[in-house]
């Protein structure tokens, strides 16, 4: 009989892939590019001519992940964890939820809505000096907690099945489908709208999302149920290296069962990113983006930058995974 051992160690490898992504790398860096073709005159040039860095550093969050324990939580929001009624329940101004629930619950169980609208304030301010590198970077790590919050277990504390038997699911959801079928989607989503309350649309986002969860989870149950076992998982070669995977029957059925779900995630994800872009940029003033001032970062950024660099190659993450 031949060892498991290599199995086992394919399969434990296939379920971190799985769990320590968040829209996966692939659809974080579609969702921004894509992103860019909502703006008006005035913002699109620019936006287009840095394209290939906005697409690049959409992932930069999850890198962070690597380097800082603190950056978990600022992907995601256990509305679940707050009761039967938590939008009810938890106050949308931070210092008011800061008062009820104090901050060490808060970072315990996520703050996206809230790191949304600093990071947008952030792009304001870098808007009004017209830095453009703070642009850049705001624009892709807005770009990215905004697609975050459009991820349905992204708002629970069951956020990869783990507590209903259905480990791996996240990645499934957020990765393995957008990478198979997203050339079948419609991403024409029409032109960024300026958003009156950054933060009322946060909260928004993250309400519509939450109210997906159930569907994510209790669909891939009754298929999980009704699909013949034998099919359900295949491999794959992913990077240069074989990966178990759940099987493109099973994601096709999966996708087909949930009836456009992370498509309309997608579309939406795209358009609210190019509206917080252009909000950010209404609200510093419509500066001209043209012969803008270019200010390197500091010795302390750099430093920080290539420390994170170093930790996301080291693969350790700090803090939850997804």
């Amino acid at each position: 009989m031949k060892p498991l051992k290599p199995i086992l160690f394919t399969f434990i490898l296939f379920v971190l892939a799985e769990i320590c992504s968040s829209w996966g790398f692939f659809a974080h860096q579609k969702i921004n590019r894509l992103a860019v073709f909502t703006l008006p005159k005035g913002m699109i040039g620019f936006y287009k001519k840095q394209i290939d860095y906005l697409t690049e550093h959409a992932v930069d969050p999850d890198k962070r992940r690597y380097a800082d324990s603190l950056e978990a939580p600022r992907h995601y929001l256990d509305a679940d964890h707050y009761g039967l009624h938590p939008f009810d329940s938890i106050p949308k101004k931070w210092t008011d939820a800061v008062a009820k629930f104090g901050k060490d619950s808060l970072e315990a169980y996520g703050m996206v809505p809230w790191v949304i609208e600093r990071n947008y304030y952030a792009l304001v301010k870098a808007f009004k000096e017209r830095d453009s590198l703070k642009i850049l970077h705001y624009s892709a790590d807005l770009g990215h907690y905004v697609g975050d919050a459009h991820v349905p277990l992204h708002t629970t504390e069951n956020y990869n099945g783990q507590q209903s038997n259905q480990v791996g699911i996240h990645g499934f959801w957020e990765s393995r489908l957008p990478e198979l079928f997203s050339t079948e989607y419609d991403f024409i989503v029409g032109k960024a709208q300026y958003i009156e309350h950054p933060l009322n649309k946060a909260w928004e986002i993250v309400q519509t999302a939450n109210g997906y969860k159930d569907s994510v989870l209790l669909i891939e149950a009754r298929l999980n149920r009704e699909f013949p076992k034998d099919r359900k998982y295949g491999f794959s070669q992913r990077n240069g290296k074989v990966e178990r995977n759940y099987s493109e029957a099973y994601a096709r059925a999966y996708h087909e069962a949930l009836k456009g779900m992370v498509e309309r995630q997608m579309r939406s994800s795209i358009l609210d990113i190019g509206s917080y872009w252009y909000s950010a940029w209404v609200d510093a003033g419509q500066p001209t983006l043209k012969n803008l001032v270019k200010i390197e970062p500091t010795e302390v950024e750099k430093k920080r930058t290539q420390k994170e660099e170093l930790e996301f190659n080291k693969g350790t993450m700090k803090g939850r995974g997804e």
